[in-house]
C-alpha cells in the first residue's frame, strides 16, 4: 500500500480535487466529513473508493459529482471548476458530461430498456447517436432485451441497462455508487466486468464507491479513506491486497 501524497494534475485527470473540505451541522453537532482532500482520477481508468463505514467515501463521490456542495477547495471535471458553477450550469454539466450508476438501478418501470437508456438524451431535447447506441447495447449484451420493461429483466440485466444509459453519451466520467449492492455474485461479476471493459476498450473514466473487496479488485486503482481523509492507495488491486489494506483501517 502506498500513501496518497501526490497532488492532482488536471491535464490527464478526468476528475481532480484540491484541498476539498465538507462539514455538516454547526456548533456542537458539527461533523467534518472531508478534511482537505487532494486527489486526482486518471482519465480512462477505473478507480474504486473504499474505507470503513463513515470514512467519507460516499460524501466524496457526491461532492465530486456535483450532487453535494463543498465548504472549501476546488473540483475539476474535464478542466471545469464545478465549485463555481451556478445550479443551472451544474445541472447541465451533470446531464451532458457525467454518467451515474446507482445500487437501485433507477429505471423508469413504464419504459422499455431502450427508452430507459435514451431517456437522459430525450429529456435534454436531443436525439441519441444510433451508432453509439448500437455499439453500447451490443457490448453489454442487451440487443435482444431492448423492448423489455424493467420487470421483465433480471437484476443483472437491469443494471446493464443502467450502465448503457450512463455510457451512451460518452461522459467525461461515470460515478458508480455500490453498483453491485443489489445483485447476486454472478450478476455482480457480469456488471463489474462490463465496467472494466468500458474503461479498457472505450476509454471510459469510472469512479466507483464500494465496500466489496471483490468489486474493488476489478478496478485499476483503489483509493483508501478513513475518517474523512485519504490514507493510501492500491494499484492493480487484488481481493487479498484490498482485504489486507482494509483490515489495517479497521474496516
Amino acid at each position: 500500500m502506498t500513501t496518497a501524497t501526490h497532488h492532482p494534475s488536471t491535464h490527464t485527470s478526468a476528475v481532480a480535487a484540491l484541498n476539498l473540505s465538507k462539514t455538516y451541522g454547526r456548533g456542537d453537532t458539527k461533523v467534518t466529513a472531508l478534511k482537505g482532500i487532494d486527489v486526482a482520477f486518471e482519465a480512462g481508468k477505473f478507480t474504486a473508493i473504499m474505507g470503513p463505514s463513515g470514512s467519507g467515501k460516499s460524501t466524496l463521490m457526491h461532492c465530486l459529482a456535483g450532487l453535494d456542495s463543498v465548504n472549501g477547495g476546488t473540483i475539476r471535471i474535464g478542466g471545469t471548476d464545478i465549485t463555481v458553477l451556478r445550479d443551472k450550469e451544474l445541472t447541465k454539466l451533470r446531464r451532458e458530461r457525467i454518467g451515474f450508476v446507482f445500487q437501485a438501478f433507477n429505471l423508469v418501470p413504464t419504459l422499455t430498456a431502450e427508452q430507459n437508456i435514451t431517456l437522459p438524451v430525450s429529456l435534454a431535447g436531443g436525439k441519441p447517436d444510433r451508432e453509439r447506441f448500437a455499439y453500447v447495447t451490443n457490448a453489454l449484451g442487451l440487443t435482444d432485451r431492448l423492448k423489455h420493461r424493467p420487470h421483465e429483466l433480471s437484476g443483472g440485466q437491469q443494471q446493464r441497462v443502467a450502465v448503457a444509459r450512463a455510457l451512451l453519451t460518452s461522459p467525461d466520467v461515470i460515478f458508480a455508487d455500490e453498483p453491485t449492492g443489489n445483485l447476486d455474485s454472478h450478476a455482480g461479476a457480469e456488471v463489474l466486468g462490463m465496467l472494466r471493459r468500458s474503461s479498457r476498450e472505450m476509454g471510459q473514466s469510472i469512479i466507483m464507491v464500494t465496500h466489496d473487496p471483490v468489486a474493488a479488485a476489478y478496478a485499476d486503482r483503489v483509493v483508501l479513506m478513513s475518517d474523512g481523509e485519504l490514507v493510501g492507495e492500491l494499484l492493480d488491486p487484488t481481493v487479498q491486497t484490498v482485504l489486507a489494506a482494509l483490515s489495517k483501517l479497521g474496516a
